[in-house]
């Protein structure tokens, strides 16, 4: 028995490494993409204490993460996670978009430590991870 585990995890390894090293790979990527795009400079108004930017960034970061963890529980290949990932970042991008439009001079608002705007902010953003999450592992 201890032999066929052994056996599965030196078969599976290799794809667990890959598989998962993409889905990593491609939250930096997307996170670094989604900062460079948003108008306010996330990581120095959170490293300044700004509370507001720091909801507004952990939603966006659990908003890419949470569909590449569905992917990746339903890929087949490294090709679905970096297509789906892709998506899932236009989608995030575009949730961000929503918020913005809904709010009125969000980044403002965001700079300024409204912590209310960053909340409806972390609110869309989940809520259209959770649809992407269900879209790519349907």
């Amino acid at each position: 028995m201890l032999s066929g585990v052994l056996d599965s995890l030196l078969a599976g390894f290799p794809y667990f490494l890959m598989h998962s090293g993409t889905a990593l790979a491609m939250l930096v990527a997307s996170v670094a993409l989604y900062i460079a795009v948003t108008p306010f400079h996330e990581l120095r108004l959170v490293r300044a204490g700004n509370a507001a930017a720091a909801v507004a960034l952990a939603g966006a970061s659990l908003g890419l993460a949470i569909p590449l963890a569905f992917c990746l529980a339903a890929s087949v290949n490294v090709l679905d996670i970096l297509v789906w990932g892709s998506v899932t970042l236009v989608m995030q991008l575009l949730a961000y978009l929503l918020a913005a439009l809904l709010l009125g001079g969000f980044a403002r608002r965001i700079e300024q430590g409204d912590l209310a705007a960053a909340v409806v902010l972390l609110g869309i953003q989940l809520s259209v991870a959770a649809i992407n999450a269900a879209a790519v592992s349907g």
